[in-house]
């Protein structure tokens, strides 16, 4: 596949992408803002708890091979449905068994995770285990394909499932029960829908030899999973055992709100680059070039999310979740501004190093990175909730330190050359929070709020447009907004 082809899938598998994370992202603020309203924090925390244990197990039924399946180079047709009919029973007898372990031992698991007495709903809830197996490795081959189009419909169907199922129950009063049973639903039918439109179809056949060659690469992939399971979770448990499942919602769902914000970009872009960079591993050029791209398009729209929802995180609070969840604002404030940065400076670096065929540098990085966070997290849960909140959240910026070494020793990318690539938009967005700070001093109200948003938005445009290394890419925004409209 040339420059030019792949360009060309990477561009419709994009607009895909982006379309489904918009119209996801339009979906579920709005059931969340139902929810928040129909739903106290503690059911909140109970369920986070459980998502806990599901992602947690999820790791080793996918074991990696999806990304295994995206990035390997198979030789043909067959030898690609081979790996995969492999990988697929696999991570369905995985999935079976740690849902038997889960059942025997619900009750010590209940209380491992803070939730004495709630055994059997983990065990239910965790039903959704054999149903992920049939979806993860459709899903790979479809990113594979750049058909992201198909990945569109499963999402809009999974997002939408709420207003069916778990927004009717939270009204009839079952609590968390609405959550679990939404999610159990949405699951069934993404399985359902990406096992007809599949190309592939499982069949009865399986060769211990390709699991071998799968796990050379996977179980790097399934150990890095662990370390970024350990990162994204540990502050869950810790408030979880050390203070209640009202902190516990307070803190989930804000991260939740902030990630759903923060995924109509990165969701329509990471897995997008991931397929990209895995076809031109073998072309450095090229390969710097897509990144060096990417990163900086992304930058230009999540630099600025960042500062904006830190600068008016109150509004945001009030609006998206309502007034029982005050206590919100400031979570949700600190973890949007570091989440630009990490994301801008962290994740895209971590598709590289898999992109490369070395998830060992991933783990690398998350290991460094966890040899600081479990402590600091430790040490700040004894001081309280909103010492644990600012502690965690800034303390990610050492694992954005940890990529910059890698990217410079392990891969051959210049930190100097990172930073100032997406230079401009940090410049900008640090301008216009400068002036949206300075316009809240002026006024108060509803109103004037969203007028200043308007202003800071034109203003941080204006000062991108200045530089004339991002007029390309500003050009080409509003082209393609021009051609959508």
């Amino acid at each position: 596949m040339n420059h030019k082809e792949l360009h060309g899938k990477m561009v419709k598998a994009t607009k895909w992408a982006l379309i489904t994370e918009i119209a996801a992202k339009l979906v579920i603020p709005i059931t969340n803002m139902i929810l928040a309203r129909l739903l106290v924090p503690e059911a909140f925390g109970i369920v986070a708890t459980i998502t806990m244990i599901i992602s947690f197990a999820d790791m080793f039924t996918d074991a990696g091979f999806q990304k295994y399946l995206v990035q390997h180079e198979f030789n043909n047709e067959e030898e690609k449905y081979q790996n995969t009919n492999v990988a697929f029973w696999t991570n369905l007898g995985i999935s079976v068994f740690l849902w038997g372990i889960i059942a025997l031992f619900y009750e010590r698991i209940a209380a491992l995770v803070g939730n004495p007495g709630l055994g059997i709903v983990i065990v239910i809830a965790c039903a959704q285990l054999p149903l992920t197996s049939f979806s993860s490795i459709q899903m790979s081959l479809y990113k594979r394909d750049f058909d992201f189009k198909t990945l569109f419909l499963v999402r809009i169907v999974s997002v939408c499932m709420p207003f069916f199922v778990t927004i009717p129950l939270a009204f009839m009063g079952f609590s968390y029960w609405a959550l679990i049973i939404g999610n159990l639903c949405g699951e069934l039918l993404n399985a359902i829908i990406l096992t007809i439109k599949s190309k592939w179809k499982p069949k009865l056949f399986y060769k211990v030899r390709i699991l071998k060659e799968m796990l050379s690469f996977s179980i790097w992939s399934l150990i890095e999973a662990i370390s970024i399971w350990v990162t994204v979770w540990v502050d869950v448990l810790l408030i979880g055992s050390v203070l209640n499942s009202y902190y516990l919602g307070v803190y989930k769902i804000s991260l939740s709100m902030v990630n759903t914000l923060m995924a109509i970009i990165t969701s329509a872009t990471v897995p997008v680059l991931f397929s990209a960079l895995s076809r031109l591993q073998n072309n450095k050029e090229e390969f710097n070039r897509m990144f060096f791209k990417t990163q900086r398009a992304v930058s230009i729209v999540i630099i600025p999310l960042g500062v904006g929802v830190y600068l008016y995180s109150d509004l945001a609070t009030q609006i998206l979740l309502g007034n029982q969840w005050s206590e919100a604002s400031g979570v949700i404030g600190n973890w949007a501004l570091t989440s630009a940065i990490i994301i801008v400076f962290g994740y895209l670096c971590s598709e590289v190093y898999r992109a490369k065929g070395r998830p060992k540098l991933s783990f690398l990085g998350q290991v460094l990175h966890l040899m600081v966070l479990i402590p600091v997290c430790i040490i700040s849960s004894k001081y309280g909730f909103w010492a644990l909140v600012y502690a965690r959240s800034w303390i990610r910026l050492q694992g954005v330190l940890v990529h910059f070494l890698i990217m410079k020793f392990a891969i051959g990318i210049p930190i100097i050359k990172v930073i100032r690539n997406v230079f401009p938009t940090i410049v900008a967005a640090i301008t216009m929070g400068f002036l949206g700070f300075f316009l809240q001093q002026l006024f108060s109200g509803l109103v004037w709020s969203f007028i200043s948003i308007i202003i800071c938005v034109i203003f941080y445009f204006g000062i991108v447009y200045m530089f004339p290394s991002m007029r390309p890419v500003m050009l080409a925004l509003i082209n393609q907004i021009k051609k959508k409209s």
